[in-house]
């Protein structure tokens, strides 16, 4: 297997310009990006993905979950193909490296081979996923998560927006419904480069995170119910006060997590409270605890200790209580070879780097489940996402896309 040489370099203006060129496509209020999964600035921003990619010589694919699949040939017409790509959809108020510098990194990385006329065994295929962010159709991860065969086609097709709009039909109605069956292709193996989205990298001032698994992660939904009553005149002894209950079992979440350390998180985010008036005690209340640790058994315990804690709490107050599992995935540990290669990489190119946990969810969780696949981060600014604010150097991109490219040449291999 031939690997490059600490000389093969991407060329870091043409990918910096490539981002910003992106980040006019759904431009946010706040410097940073909105182009949500299916929107016209959706279909806006593939356009020019691919139109840069079919300069570049690459022919497109296109799957039924319209995932982008744009392919460099390789010398052996039987050699299964490295695939490497994140996702160009945004948050609400995204930035405009999430996912982005993933896409468009590995467009660059073609580029370099082309400019270098350096050819690989293994095809290239350069993918953007569909719906990564799961902000406008839950859950996150949706169109990895059917090639994945994680979820059914029909069931990411029927999932609703806030106005009603079925995933399906707004795929259709933007122009990138593809014919392909999802999750018919083949890998050799699947690489993605993304943003930290952590504070790690930075602070100890390491260009290169050679990410080795990915936390695992559930999502409760909790409901509390008590009795709605008058904040002035309800007496404390005889109160129901559902707000209160949620309250202490926030503290227990945090408690619990704290018990894992330094891996394990726990927090709730998305928060319900009824009839949410200034003079009434709440007496219904709907929150989500998102528990995560790269530990399988740790998530159960963690899972379990709430329910037997909570409902504990909830039965000394007089409140009732339900819990519904509304999302999570197992922790990943992703390919030895795969992760050595970006290692490899790293230590050719002279990048300071660590092993890392990645403690969000990617596209790279689920493919792992079909192919070899291995992730790389770089840092990016105060560990900030999914916020218009959201930044990284130049120089960080460089260092993370020329990691990237070492380690797909390597696997790919280069034809001499």
């Amino acid at each position: 297997m031939s690997a490059a040489g600490e000389n093969l370099k991407i060329n870091s203006e043409r990918l910096w310009e490539s981002l910003m060129d992106m980040a006019k496509i759904g431009p946010g209020i706040a410097g940073g990006n909105n182009r949500q999964t299916l929107t016209d600035e959706d279909s806006e921003g593939r356009k020019l993905f691919q139109h840069w990619c079919e300069e570049a010589g690459l022919s497109m694919g296109v799957d039924k979950m319209g995932t982008m699949f744009m392919r460099r040939e390789g010398q052996d017409a039987n050699a299964l193909p490295v695939y490497v790509g994140s996702h160009l959809d945004t948050q609400p108020t995204g930035g405009k490296y999430d996912g982005v510098l993933g896409v468009l990194a590995g467009l660059e990385l073609v580029r370099t081979l082309n400019d270098l006329d350096i050819k690989t065994k293994h095809p290239i295929v350069v993918t953007n996923w569909t719906n990564e962010e799961g902000t406008r159709f839950a859950p996150a991860m949706m169109a990895s998560g059917v090639f994945a065969n994680m979820h059914t086609l029909d069931w990411a097709y029927d999932k609703e927006d806030a106005e009603g709009k079925k995933f399906g039909d707004e795929l259709k109605r933007i122009g990138w419904l593809g014919d392909e069956e999802v999750g018919a292709r083949k890998m050799h193996a699947f690489f993605e480069l993304h943003i930290e989205q952590g504070p790690i990298l930075e602070a100890e001032n390491k260009e290169i995170g050679v990410v080795t698994h990915g936390q695992g992660l559930s999502w409760t939904e909790v409901t509390i119910i008590g009795k709605d009553s008058h904040t002035g005149s309800t007496p404390m002894p005889m109160r129901k006060n559902a707000g209160l209950g949620m309250a202490k079992i926030l503290q227990l979440v945090d408690d619990i997590a704290y018990s894992h350390k330094p891996d394990a998180v726990g927090a709730a985010g998305h928060i319900d409270i009824y009839p949410n008036s200034r003079n009434v005690i709440p007496g219904k209340v709907v929150f989500t605890i998102d528990f995560r640790s790269p530990d399988l058994a740790t998530i159960q315990d963690m899972e379990s200790r709430l329910k037997t804690e909570a409902k504990k709490i909830c039965a000394e107050m007089g409140l009732g209580i339900s819990f519904e599992k509304v999302g999570g995935f197992d922790p990943v540990t992703f390919d030895e070879k795969c992760v050595s290669a970006v290692r490899n990489a790293a230590e050719r190119l002279g990048y300071s780097h660590r092993n890392l946990i990645s403690g969000a969810g990617h596209d790279a969780c689920w493919i792992s489940r079909t192919a070899p696949t291995a992730m790389v981060m770089c840092p990016c600014v105060d560990g900030l996402s999914h916020n218009e604010a959201e930044e990284i150097s130049k120089e960080w991109a460089t260092a993370g896309a020329e990691v990237l490219m070492h380690a797909v040449v390597e696997i790919a291999e280069i034809v001499e």
